[in-house]
């Protein structure tokens, strides 16, 4: 009973406040501008002449020693956030360097190695860049197959932006010339294998039956003028083919506190600079230095402006999360105060790990509990992340989910306090096969069970709530394991609630990571994103794990084996096994096989060919006998069997 109320309140609190958060500008009003005006009014009274001369001298400064710059005059211009190898490193952000390599602009991506650039678009935040080869590598585009391209600062772009590579037994014309590009020559190298790219408008219908997707999210090149922008479908098979035929590719960026500043800046016909005087961005217009003074003043009124913007953005943020926690109104879990969130961890001295803007260290409650705290840093979208975190597993307690203990929020701090996991991740053990841990992990009885209880806990998120919670981020990092070795699923910051008889939910983007993705979360086309969306995932964190690889493995050198789903589907179908490093029993061969077989059906391209999480259950906790096998994944068929 208290399970059922506790998730009624979660329904009230959730479906008012978990997606507010995007429109977090403040609203104007009186009292706000009449701030703003007194603080503009403080600064030019009170401005001093010494300081200002300062902070004129420090932009001129810059303007001087960061000028910008060409490896060749039809070369893109580099200039800030970029910066030249041979400049000072204040001209530029640490992971946007570039050099010159004769004429060619050079990036040193951390995925892909040296790449030439080809144009910047700083306006837009793009870059398209060219991997380069070794010459003996005939096709540059192998460099961007089921590869994970995106870093701290490169992201990839918009869903309009991404295609699809698909490979056929077979040469075609495609129906749709504007939505499939190809064959690739230097992938197409013998009479059974060719290569397109799908757009994000493709459809299944306009692909053989004989075709299947080997790598989604390739992006494709930017191109900025009024020609590209209008009329993208008949200029998609021209970008298409640099990809194809040069591995053509492109990035957007992200910086944090100066992104935004340096997009409005060149959208005025400006040029970005940064003033390590007062370590921030400024604009400069494409003009002599002599009116430096009255520009830097300009900038200062902006500073002003955009300081009270945010602290009234960061005010509304901690409004929304104090309303949703007085709302959320129960003692469990527990609310702790910053300075006892230091104490908790000895002021954050045994740090776990860190990712993106989140930061893990260990601690200890006290009562003597051990745990793990999870400080939300400064992000723009830690308020909504603290919310899914909460709402969702605040107050439900299943073997298979871990638990949230407690939680931090004073101002813009915030921590999540989780119970410890001391044997860290299931991605720690599935792909290392040294350890002995490793080879107990990887027995197929303790295999079944990991597999079991992620798809029991799985269940009850879908099933077993007042409402579903979708996680979308299923994959073996999230996935922790306690003393005894029993699977915990973790990192809800991306989830959503629905209600459970919402058969497709509505998103903005995608999400999730690359590998663990679904099909339909990338383009319409392929159905409509619902619970079925976190069954794909489950399926490739299994075949990762009775394969013992990665499902996009960038060691693998046969092209034939380059898609795991493939690779294991050949093997199961032909009757072949493969080996963990590991002498099996005939019993433990046929429930490797039965959880391959359960994978395989969880990774259908089609949703509705998916089983549900319960079925899911039944059928690993069934006999191998019953199982069907499945048909091949995302092979573009209207007429498939039944779900077993």
């Amino acid at each position: 009973m208290h399970i059922i109320n506790t998730h009624r309140r979660l329904k009230q609190i959730s479906g008012h406040f978990l997606y507010s958060l995007p429109s977090l500008l403040p609203s104007s009003s009186p009292t706000h501008f009449m701030d703003s005006k007194f603080f503009v009014g403080l600064l030019l009274v009170s401005l001093p002449t010494y300081e200002s001369y300062l902070k004129t001298a420090s932009e001129e400064d810059f303007l001087r020693t960061c000028s910008p710059h060409r490896c060749h005059r039809d070369g893109p211009e580099i200039r800030f956030p970029f910066r030249l190898s041979i400049h000072p490193p204040s001209c530029g952000e640490p992971e946007m360097q570039l050099r010159c390599s004769g004429d060619d602009t050079i990036l040193d991506h951390h995925v892909l190695g040296s790449c030439k650039v080809t144009t910047i678009y700083y306006r837009h935040r793009i870059i398209n860049i060219i991997p380069l080869v070794e010459p003996s590598v005939q096709c540059p585009l192998q460099k961007l197959v089921s590869t994970n391209l995106a870093t701290d600062v490169y992201k990839q772009p918009q869903s309009s932006q991404l295609t699809t590579l698909v490979r056929c037994s077979r040469d075609f014309i495609p129906a749709d010339p504007y939505s499939i590009a190809g064959p690739a020559s230097c992938l197409s190298n013998n009479a059974s294998q060719f290569w397109y790219l799908a757009s994000a408008d493709a459809y299944i219908s306009d692909l053989p039956r004989d075709c299947m997707a080997v790598s989604k999210g390739i992006p494709i090149p930017f191109n900025y003028d009024k020609k590209s922008l209008n009329n993208y479908r008949s200029d998609f098979r021209e970008k298409a083919n640099r990809v194809l035929n040069f591995g053509e590719t492109t990035f957007t960026w992200q910086l944090n506190n100066i992104t935004d500043a340096c997009q409005q800046c060149e959208y005025k016909g400006q040029h970005c600079g940064f003033s390590s005087q007062r370590h921030q961005a400024f604009c400069q217009k494409h003009a002599s230095s002599s009116a430096a003074a009255f520009v830097v003043l300009l900038l200062m009124v902006a500073t002003v402006l955009y300081l009270s913007l945010k602290s009234r953005y960061n005010e509304e943020i901690n409004m929304k999360v104090e309303m949703f926690l007085k709302a959320y109104g129960t003692s469990k879990p527990t609310r702790y105060t910053f300075p006892e969130t230091k104490k908790i961890t000895r002021r954050f001295k045994d740090k776990l790990g860190q990712g993106g803007f989140r930061s893990v260290y260990k601690g200890e409650l006290p009562n003597g509990v051990p745990v793990a705290v999870k400080m939300l840093e400064n992000s723009t979208g830690q308020g909504e992340e603290f919310i899914n975190e909460v709402a969702t597993i605040g107050l439900i307690h299943h073997a298979n989910i871990v638990r949230l203990l407690g939680f931090c929020s004073e101002g813009t701090r915030r921590a999540l306090i989780y119970e410890f996991m001391p044997n860290d991740s299931l991605e720690k053990y599935i792909f290392s096969h040294v350890s002995n841990i490793s080879r107990q992990l990887l027995q197929p009885n303790k295999m079944l069970d990991i597999a079991l209880g992620i798809a029991r806990g799985m269940e009850y998120l879908h099933q077993g709530c007042n409402q579903r919670i979708l996680h979308f981020d299923i994959k073996p990092h999230n996935i922790l394991l306690d003393y005894n070795f029993n699977p915990k699923i973790s990192d809800f910051g991306l989830a959503k609630l629905c209600a459970r008889d919402q058969s497709i939910v509505t998103l903005t983007a995608a999400r999730g990571t690359m590998g663990y993705i679904a099909p339909e979360l990338y383009s319409r086309n392929f159905g409509g994103v619902s619970y079925k969306s976190d069954v794909y995932s489950f399926g490739m964190l299994v075949l990762e794990m009775v394969s013992g690889r990665r499902n996009s493995d960038p060691n693998v050198e046969s092209q034939n084996e380059v898609y795991l789903p493939e690779w294991i589907y050949e093997k199961v179908i032909s009757g072949q096994e493969w080996e963990l490093a590991l002498e099996m029993t005939q019993e433990e061969k046929e429930k490797m096989r039965q959880l391959t077989i359960v994978a395989l059906w969880c990774i259908q391209w089609n949703p509705k060919n998916r089983p549900s999480m319960t079925k899911v259950v039944n059928m690993l906790t069934g006999r191998l006998q019953n199982l069907q096998i499945p048909p091949k994944p995302f092979v573009s068929s209207e007429s498939r069997p039944p779900v077993p």
